[in-house]
């Protein structure tokens, strides 16, 4: 496993303010950032209960599904895929991350968008039960109590001296990991990628603490949705860092604390740690739409 690190962000910030980027990203090579986080203590007990199947949900360009396929393989379970679209069924060759995940051993269970919405419904369980036979589910997102404490294990003993972490929010678990984990001095900011006020209870359910807020205005337009300024944003960060950001959430995030900067969100001597939650396996899928729509693409490497 690769160490994770803090890298400071070589960007003359006004009012003393300093940025630093926590690289979950390099965590390892393929379950990456937050997933990794979320799948240890999951698959830990998925193996205490003698179970080797995993089954979870995802879309098409899903950094879980990608994440679950590779993990399942590397510890021994098979795994199950419930793919959001029953379209993609045909179409997984042109899709980098479902080849990924069936490269992986994945197998795949395509349904409608109608037919996803139920896949909480204890009906639509045991439907799945009785095709695959007696399954460890992993919530779509993985976030769970398990995954939760895998999160706290995010903020290291030197991630004292910051006074805001700040993360990118999907289905809450990563941020709630945060707040459990933070000491007294230190204020969570979450920035959702998707729209809806919802998220506000789905972190209350998992989190102890009131030490944070989040800030919805930097969701581009909802969940997959992006624009070249955000385009031009991540390329620029990279130009400037060589730190690779996905369109879909630390893009999201890290573009929004640059900006509440400007507008002097923050007070003087701020010292800031911004949380790299991976998903750049991602970018090849997205860079495929941005071609076809005649943006420019994005960048991770030189």
């Amino acid at each position: 496993m690769n160490p994770v690190f803090n890298q400071s962000i070589n960007i003359q910030f006004p009012n003393d303010i300093s940025l630093t980027i926590k690289r979950e990203d390099l965590i390892h090579p393929f379950v990456s950032g937050n997933k990794f986080r979320k799948l240890k203590y999951n698959l830990l007990k998925a193996k205490a209960e003698n179970k080797d199947i995993l089954l979870t949900f995802g879309g098409a360009f899903s950094n879980h599904i990608a994440a679950v396929a590779y993990a399942g393989k590397e510890q021994g379970f098979k795994t199950i895929g419930i793919i959001r679209g029953d379209e993609l069924s045909d179409r997984i060759e042109e899709n980098p991350t479902l080849k990924f995940a069936q490269q992986n051993g994945m197998q795949f269970e395509f349904v409608s968008r109608e037919e996803y919405r139920l896949k909480s419904e204890t009906s639509f369980i045991e439907k799945m039960k009785d095709k695959f036979g007696d399954f460890y589910l992993v919530p779509e997102g993985g976030t769970n109590e398990l995954a939760v404490k895998g999160c706290e294990e995010i903020l290291k003993e030197e991630d004292s001296v910051f006074n805001y972490v700040c993360c990118a929010v999907g289905t809450g678990g990563t941020i709630s990991g945060l707040i459990n984990s933070a000491l007294p001095n230190q204020k969570i900011l979450g920035f959702p990628a998707l729209k809806g006020d919802f998220l506000n209870d789905e972190i209350r359910i998992f989190a102890k603490k009131d030490n944070w807020n989040l800030i919805s205005d930097y969701h581009f337009g909802g969940y997959g949705k992006i624009n070249l300024e955000l385009i031009e944003f991540v390329n620029a960060f990279f130009e400037k860092t060589k730190v690779p950001l996905d369109p879909i959430y630390t893009g999201k995030m890290v573009f929004g604390v640059i900006d509440l900067i400007s507008k002097n969100y923050f007070p003087a001597h701020s010292k800031i740690l911004l949380i790299h939650t991976g998903g750049l396996q991602g970018i090849d899928g997205m860079n495929i739409k941005l071609k076809q729509k005649k943006l420019p693409i994005l960048k991770t490497n030189d």
